[in-house]
């Protein structure tokens, strides 16, 4: 799931022994198919890199101009972006025309499985959410345990942990988002895009893919 932002990092993923391979996914299908819904998982994990590489694309192409004007048709605020990723497709939420999400999406997907990985990983990620409450929670309980009883030393433990999270969340939500919850869409072909709305009335984009060898 993304929420729109800033620009990627594009040192991120420089690293030897992580570089992305383009058979990596369909060999570890053929050494494991018998593990039940691995095709899947692997498949949810590359929609949610061409999500958010969706996502940086529109930033990049329709979100702003360089002059820091809102481009005609869109709103000024970069954050009303969303995405939603399933293991057939993502829902894209906000103000989107869906000629532009039509070219956005097969060149996010050519630029990110050329080379630009670090599109993969989005600082607005529910991952780096779902870190921030892990950490905060884990670093209060753990502030709990090991400060004295008092009131004032405990508020002062849960402070630390507070500030300790907030530092270690965009780091640590990145990493869980390069090994965990993406890879590179090596295997995903998009099959069609649709505009629809949710029950509230908002705009949604479908993107639909399939599964390649």
């Amino acid at each position: 799931m993304t929420y729109s932002t800033s620009t990627p990092n594009s040192d991120f993923w420089d690293f030897g022994f992580a570089q992305p391979q383009p058979t990596q996914d369909t060999d570890l299908l053929k050494q494991l198919n018998f593990v039940p819904g691995l095709k899947e998982f692997l498949m949810l994990r590359q929609v949610h890199a061409l999500e958010h590489a969706t996502v940086w694309v529109l930033e990049e192409r329709f979100g702003a101009s360089r002059t820091g004007s809102a481009i005609t048709g869109y709103p000024r605020d970069k954050d009303t972006l969303g995405g939603l990723s399933t293991d057939e497709g993502f829902y894209l939420y906000g103000e989107v025309h869906l000629p532009d999400l039509r070219r956005a999406v097969p060149l996010a997907l050519r630029r990110i499985t050329k080379g630009e990985w670090d599109l993969a990983v989005h600082p607005r990620c529910g991952t780096n959410l779902s870190v921030g409450m892990f950490l905060t929670a884990g670093l209060a309980l753990g502030s709990h345990l090991v400060m004295p009883p008092g009131f004032v030393e405990q508020m002062l433990g849960l402070g630390l942990a507070t500030a300790a999270a907030n530092q270690l969340t965009p780091e640590l939500g990145s990493l869980a988002q390069k090994y965990l919850t993406t890879a590179i869409p090596f295997n995903i072909a998009v099959e069609g895009i649709t505009a629809t709305s949710d029950i509230w009335g908002s705009p949604v984009h479908f993107v639909r893919v399939r599964w390649k060898d």
